[in-house]
């Protein structure tokens, strides 16, 4: 039997086998998400030779790109970030963004690198999904420390997302993309608005009744809604990620509170248990490990990357003087530095798909943002004080 044969057999494995290697006790926890991308190189035609790519290998990890942004969308809570910490989390992407592209022009007068505002983006993200579990489980996603670096979180996902969908809008000019991305926020907005005010007696208990039943019918609207969004923003001339991604945010706001946690936990086990592992194998499958190691200078490539992301985004940390003490510092920047790994790998595949970034550079961004989300979270729990500094605003 043919493995190549049986591509969903061995995606399943990789994903199982991922948590399962996360769960041994070494003194280096590995975020699975890694795990998955390195199980997939093992298995992919760069390894083992298991898995091949193929048309249903695209298609599906196309979805899995498209219910990750899903659930990342799902995550943002503005209600908690408001205020003060939003308006730093703002002005530190801001200045992420600058001291990216004064780099990154840098590098592509060398030449090292291409497609300079794509890179930028890539260079300038933050994992809220990897800062999340962090913070749940230190105990601080209340702490005005935990708010700080959450609105950094949430405007590092969001933030690339809304510019890489407006940079390959090539459809309209400048001035109509920006008029169309205005009414397409706005129909995510009405949207919402709709899902947390209309809410009939009978339409709850026909969700609520059925929720449970082999029907799944919320499960199965809240899918609808993901592949609408991903429609509309693709007719407006916008890229999928920003439709499934404001899908997200529609239902989050519309489930939060205790009544959603049933529909919460369906979709996460639809979500990372089922179509989400196809997106990070499939990257690993397509990850070109040899290529990465064929000169001195793809070798020195990701971790020379690595060391930008932590300056692009690590220095915005001097924005937080009167917010942090000095002890904070150091682990605020080291998380703020720990790239989506998920939104990086979708801006590399776009990149290269629409040839406006070079193989060479995608790959070395993919395997920057792995070193990423394997360091510096590790070096931020290092470098955090045993007895968290008391922060001097709330």
């Amino acid at each position: 039997m043919a493995l190549t044969e049986h591509p969903v057999f061995v995606v399943m494995v990789a994903a199982a086998a991922a948590p399962l290697l996360a769960e041994l006790p070494t003194r280096l926890r590995v975020p699975v998400v890694v795990l998955e991308v390195l199980l997939g190189v093992a298995v992919g035609p760069h390894g083992l030779g298991w898995l091949e790519p193929s048309r249903f290998m695209s298609t599906m990890s196309q979805v899995g790109m498209a219910t990750l942004l899903f659930m990342a969308g799902m995550e943002i809570d503005f209600s908690r970030i408001r205020g003060r910490p939003l308006l730093l989390g703002l002005g530190g992407w801001g200045l992420s963004l600058a001291i990216g592209l004064l780099v990154v022009a840098v590098l592509h007068v060398l030449p090292w690198v291409d497609a300079p505002m794509m890179v930028t983006l890539a260079l300038a993200t933050t994992g809220l999904g990897v800062l999340l579990p962090v913070l749940r489980d230190g105990g601080q996603l209340d702490s005005a420390y935990g708010r700080l670096l959450l609105a950094a979180g949430t405007v590092g996902e969001l933030g690339p997302i809304v510019l890489v969908s407006l940079l390959l809008s090539q459809r309209y000019g400048t001035a109509q993309e920006m008029g169309l991305l205005l009414v397409f926020l706005l129909l995510m907005a009405g949207a919402a608005a709709v899902g947390m005010g209309m809410r009939p007696p009978r339409v709850l208990a026909l969700l609520s009744r059925t929720l449970h039943a082999s029907t799944q019918l919320p499960v199965r609207l809240v899918l609808v809604i993901v592949a609408a969004a991903g429609v509309i923003s693709e007719t407006m001339g916008f890229e999928r990620i920003l439709g499934a991604f404001a899908a997200g945010m529609i239902v989050g706001l519309t489930i939060r509170g205790e009544g959603g946690e049933p529909l919460r936990v369906k979709l996460d086990a639809v979500c990372f248990g089922l179509l989400v592992p196809f997106f990070f194998v499939g990257t690993g499958m397509m990850f070109d490990l040899p290529a990465l190691l064929h000169d001195l200078r793809s070798m020195l490539l990701p971790p020379a990357l690595m060391l930008v992301m932590l300056g692009v985004r690590g220095l915005p940390v001097l924005l937080y003087r009167n917010e942090l003490g000095l002890s904070e510092r150091l682990p605020f920047a080291l998380s703020s530095s720990v790239s989506s790994l998920g939104l990086v790998v979708v801006i590399a595949e776009i990149g290269v798909r629409t040839q406006s970034m070079s193989p060479e550079v995608s790959r070395a961004l993919v395997a920057a943002a792995l070193l990423s989300t394997l360091v510096f979270p590790t070096a931020a729990s290092l470098a955090a004080p045993r007895v968290p500094g008391p922060s001097r605003s709330s």
